[in-house]
């Protein structure tokens, strides 16, 4: 089958789907745009493997990263794989010796373990025509360019600890200018913590 290379675009609060995110990955190649609904533990862990950010102990996706390179396992790749009554499926393609070995994953999780290794993240072509979304112009329709606005993961508690001082003023100037004083709030406590 198929594959298409794809990078993250984007992952933010959903407003549909309360305590939920929504990655946005993106084809490198065209302007299609995989989103995919993932919970919020999952989002921090993909936030956190980005920004390369250091835990005193270990998320569960560190762990089984340290778990594979105990055994010799190396994950080569991440396919998203099929697309089935709104869900996503994955895998993990992993090599050991000269065995390659398919385990499924949940899309969120398989990506969480690729942020952290750099390996690549693809879908199938297949997947990308039934469940893609076509960005004819992204300027017409206002959306940050992804060098801009790499991660908008919302105002939890959790996401904003991950921000430096100067991403959570851009957030809060946004909050104000969309009148979301709850969340505008939220930062503005968050900033005043830190000083």
């Amino acid at each position: 089958m198929n594959k298409v290379s794809l990078e993250i675009m984007g992952l933010t609060y959903s407003e549909s789907s309360t305590g939920a995110y929504v990655l946005i990955l993106g084809d490198k190649n065209s302007q299609r745009r995989l989103p995919i609904v993932i919970g919020s533990a999952e989002a921090e862990s993909i936030a956190v493997g980005i920004e390369k950010h250091k835990n005193g102990r270990p998320h569960t996706h560190d762990l089984f990263l340290r778990f594979a390179h105990e055994f010799g396992i190396e994950i080569m790749e991440v396919v998203i794989n099929r697309f089935r009554d709104g869900v996503y499926y994955a895998m993990l393609v992993c090599k050991q010796g000269d065995d390659l070995t398919m385990v499924d994953a949940r899309p969120s999780d398989a990506i969480a373990i690729a942020v952290r290794i750099g390996c690549e993240i693809y879908a199938y072509e297949s997947v990308m025509e039934e469940a893609g979304i076509i960005m004819e112009d992204l300027e017409k329709q206002d959306v940050d360019e992804p060098e801009d606005n790499p991660i908008n993961i919302g105002a939890s508690k959790a996401s904003l600890d991950l921000l430096d001082l100067e991403a959570l003023e851009n957030l809060l100037q946004e909050a104000i200018d969309n009148e979301d004083y709850q969340k505008a709030a939220e930062i503005r406590d968050e900033i005043n913590r830190r000083k």
